[in-house]
């Protein structure tokens, strides 16, 4: 038997009733002690860990879905599922299972599907005991059948008894055939009722039945069905949709047969779950769990087996950046990847993660960089979603290859400076893709999501990649409009002065100053930023107008938050020039709070023994050093003697503050730590070992 027989995806369904992937492994059934029973072991492949352990119970209803799938529940909220690579390792597993329960292989539920209390209510009802017997299918029986079919909605027990009939007896194609009657005679009455058996039908939610119906045999006919809602007046056209309207195409020939049809009839029943059948009320929202599971499992083999074929990949990508492909073509080469990356959605995060590895060891994001700056809207905002899957499932990943990419490329034509000009040049009134753009640049330049390891920190190698490469091309537009010739005069008659007003740069700066990010602070006082904003506010003169408003709210921001190092840039620099505004005290008030923290600091500093004031103390680390050596390097005479005045005989025990002694513990091993008063044998034992003595301070 070759290992891929036995090769499983391990799946348990979710609150939100989505399948979450638990891993791949290989499975067996073997017998466990602990358990007292055959049971199913699912090792993985990539440690050999166990994935799971479960035992086969003799009571559990298994279930055999499209050939590859066994679905089972072990509690009321737990559901499990094997997705087999073969049917073979399927077939081989499922007769395991049945075995233990005594089955016959050929049946895909191994148990009725009922809970206690509904088996115990119509084991009291001797009637309902036996299978339901069909009504021949015949048009005149169509109303008896669609009674029976929406009859049976409310009872889990008669769904189950229901479902094994319609499969046993060959039902629905026979079904199907009378549709094609009733459409070629016209009978609109019969019609209705079908549309009741059908969509009765798929709210029996069975597997079984799921893959007859939407088989390339049935499914344009069960569409059909669905057509003649009784609620509408005139039929809708849903198969002329899907046969003429919605075109598959084909960007790159695809040769597995098989991934066609599964491509075909997974678009086909999404359209019937999404667009034909009504939204399920809540007595219904369970009944379509199944359909939901079919759709999900169909997706992750179609993104698998693409994504293994990486000659049909390789040529898309080669056909998407090559120059002479024609415009059209590159738009459905576009739109395959956008859908592509769509279904990615449904894997789990290591299958998504080798997912997107694979798009990106083939080329998607310069690719991406070529598209996103193509004149065809469509095609821009098709790259724009891939983009935004990329970004949002690792933007580390985008910074790595924008990195690299900068340096072999001019600014002009790296990703991210694409991005930034795609954004400014939106032309949707709405701004739509400027916004969307937006918030996956801002998760790009988001600290709080960049990495930091020990040998890479991508925070400061990424933000000084952009503030080096990207930041001109963002800032422009604000440049532009507050450059000379764009800035506003205001001419006001009976002034002599033409005052030049650069609005976008005072908001620009308000909103730095609202940050309150003592870096930005820094850079405003050392680039004495604050002298134009003063400059226009005193040429405004007293006029009373929205420039005068705007600079006085801004000061007045720092005046009530109290940003001390602006506060006293401001008051130490250009007070003299402001303390004539009185009509306002937002000045006087910056004054104030100048100087009781002039005060405070003041006081701090005098509560400090005199010995954390002197100057050795307060020097930078190169005088300090110094110090030291000179320190060390004092006469033989000058020993004994005390280098620096014990503190309780300059200053009064009272001014000593109460954390005195913590304060003196915390520098142990600094400079401080070197006024001590070692005992005796300590000082006997250093001078054997130090080549020089160490004043003895107190002494």
């Amino acid at each position: 038997m070759s290992d891929t027989r036995r090769r499983v995806k391990v799946y348990t369904l979710n609150e939100d009733r989505q399948w979450d992937d638990r891993g791949t492994g290989h499975v067996s059934s073997t017998y466990v002690e602990e358990l007292k029973g055959m049971s199913l072991l699912v090792r993985a492949e990539s440690d050999g860990s166990l994935l799971l352990e479960s035992k086969i119970n003799p009571n559990t209803a298994y279930q055999k879905q499209q050939d590859t799938l066994i679905v089972w529940s072990e509690a009321e909220n737990y559901d499990l599922a094997l997705s087999f690579q073969e049917k073979a390792g399927c077939d081989e597993i499922w007769e395991k299972i049945c075995q233990v329960q005594g089955k016959d292989p050929s049946v895909e539920v191994t148990q009725d599907l009922i809970d206690e209390s509904e088996e115990e209510r119509f084991e009291e009802m001797p009637e309902t005991s036996h299978l339901i017997d069909l009504p021949t299918c015949e048009l005149n029986k169509l109303e008896e059948i669609a009674d029976l079919v929406t009859s049976v909605l409310s009872s889990p027990i008669r769904r189950e008894k229901l479902a094994l009939a319609l499969e046993n007896e060959g039902y629905i194609k026979k079904l199907l055939q009378l549709f094609q009657a009733c459409e070629n005679l016209e009978n609109t009455e019969g019609l209705h009722h079908l549309y009741e058996i059908i969509r009765g039908i798929l709210f029996l939610n069975k597997a079984t039945l799921f893959e007859v119906m939407f088989s390339d045999e049935c499914i344009m006919d069960v569409v059909g069905c669905l057509e003649y809602d009784p609620a509408l007046a005139q039929p809708k056209r849903h198969r002329e949709f899907l046969t003429k309207t919605a075109k598959f195409k084909e960007v790159i020939p695809i040769t597995d047969s098989e991934l066609r049809q599964k491509i075909h009839q997974t678009y086909r029943v999404q359209y019937i779950q999404d667009i034909i059948l009504p939204t399920p009320s809540v007595f219904e929202e369970n009944f379509l769990s199944t359909l939901t599971s079919f759709i999900f499992f169909n997706k992750v083999e179609i993104v698998s087996m693409l994504q293994e074929d990486e000659k049909f990949l390789s040529e898309v990508f080669a056909q998407l950046t090559d120059e002479a492909t024609d415009d059209d073509k590159r738009r459905e080469l576009v739109n395959f990847f956008k859908e592509f990356c769509a279904f990615s959605q449904t894997l789990q995060p290591q299958n998504r993660d080798a997912f997107f590895k694979t798009l990106a060891k083939l080329g998607i994001l310069p690719a991406l960089e070529i598209v996103m700056g193509m004149d065809d809207l469509q095609v821009r905002s098709a790259a724009t979603d891939i983009f935004s899957y990329l970004v949002e499932f690792s933007p580390s990943m985008v910074r790595e290859f924008v990195m690299q990419e900068a340096q072999q490329s001019d600014d002009d034509i790296l990703l991210i400076n694409v991005v930034i000009e795609q954004m400014i040049c939106d032309t949707d009134p709405e701004l739509g893709g400027a916004v969307q753009l937006m918030g996956l640049l801002r998760t790009l330049i988001d600290p709080e999501n960049m990495l930091a390891t020990t040998n890479k920190t991508e925070k400061s190698e990424f933000l000084n990649f952009f503030y080096n490469h990207c930041m001109h091309v963002l800032t422009a537009p604000l440049l532009t409009n507050t450059s000379e010739d764009k800035c506003e005069k205001d001419n006001i008659v009976g002034s002599n002065k033409n005052n030049t007003i650069c609005p976008g740069a005072l908001r620009f700066m308000r909103r730095i100053i609202g940050l309150k990010d003592e870096f930005y602070n820094r850079y405003i006082t050392k680039g004495n930023l604050f002298e134009p904003v003063i400059n226009a506010l005193l040429d405004n003169g007293t006029r009373y107008n929205l420039l005068n408003s705007a600079v006085i709210e801004l000061f007045e921001f720092i005046r009530v938050e109290d940003i001390k190092s602006l506060t006293a840039h401001i008051v130490e620099n250009f007070y003299k020039a402001l303390e004539s505004i009185e009509y306002v005290q937002t000045f006087k008030g910056l004054k104030t709070k100048y100087e009781q923290e002039k005060d405070r600091q003041n006081q701090k500093l005098n509560s400090v023994p005199s010995i954390l004031r002197s100057n050795r103390f307060r020097r930078d680390a190169k005088a300090l050093e110094e110090d030291e050596e000179m320190w060390f390097n004092e006469d033989e005479e000058e020993e004994g003697k005390v280098v620096v005045a014990p503190a309780e005989k300059s200053k009064p025990e009272d001014d000593f503050p109460d954390n005195y002694e913590k304060f003196m513990e915390t520098k142990k091993g600094s400079l401080v730590g070197l006024v001590d008063y070692p005992d005796d044998e300590e000082e006997d034992e250093e001078e054997e070992t130090s080549p020089r003595k160490r004043p003895r301070l107190g002494s």
